[in-house]
C-alpha cells in the first residue's frame, strides 16, 4: 500500500490525508454503531492522530459510553458524512470512519467488537480476534 491516501465526505467538503497505516481496524456490532452505519457494524481505522491531515469545517458531536468515557465524533455540517470519533482524553488517537477513503483496500478488520450485539445473519470470519463487548 502507497500512502497517503485521499479521503473526503460525500460532498468534498472535508477532505483528508492518511499518512500511514492504521495501527489496527476494526468492526464494531454494538447497537450504536449499527444506527450509525444503517448496517449490521461500523467499521473503524485506529490511527495516531499525527498520520493525519484534515481540510474543511467539521462539527463535533458526542455522547457517553457504557465505559463512562466520551465518545466524540467529527463530521462534515453539509452532508454529515462521519469523518472520525475520539476520546477527548486520548487525542493521540483518531478513530477514523476508513468507507470514505478513495482506496478502500486497506479496510480489512482484524477484530471484531461488540459481538453479543451483533446481528444473527452475519458470519465473523475465522482468524480475527472477537470480543463480547470493548477489550
Amino acid at each position: 500500500m502507497n500512502y497517503p491516501i485521499a479521503g473526503s465526505c460525500q460532498c468534498g467538503g472535508v477532505t483528508y490525508q492518511l499518512l500511514s497505516q492504521p495501527k489496527m481496524i476494526v468492526a464494531c456490532h454494538c447497537k450504536e454503531c449499527q444506527k450509525l452505519s444503517t448496517s449490521a457494524f461500523s467499521i473503524t481505522a485506529i490511527v495516531n492522530a499525527e498520520d493525519i491531515k484534515f481540510e474543511g469545517e467539521m462539527v463535533e458531536w458526542s455522547r457517553t459510553a457504557d465505559s463512562g468515557n466520551i465518545n466524540g465524533a467529527k463530521f462534515c455540517p453539509t452532508c454529515g458524512n462521519r469523518i472520525y470519533h475520539f476520546d477527548p482524553k486520548q487525542p493521540e488517537t483518531i478513530k477514523l470512519k476508513p468507507s470514505n477513503l478513495t482506496d478502500t483496500s486497506i479496510i480489512n478488520p482484524t477484530a471484531h467488537v461488540w459481538v453479543s450485539e451483533k446481528q444473527d445473519w452475519f458470519e465473523i470470519p475465522k482468524g480475527v480476534a472477537v470480543y463480547d463487548k470493548q477489550p
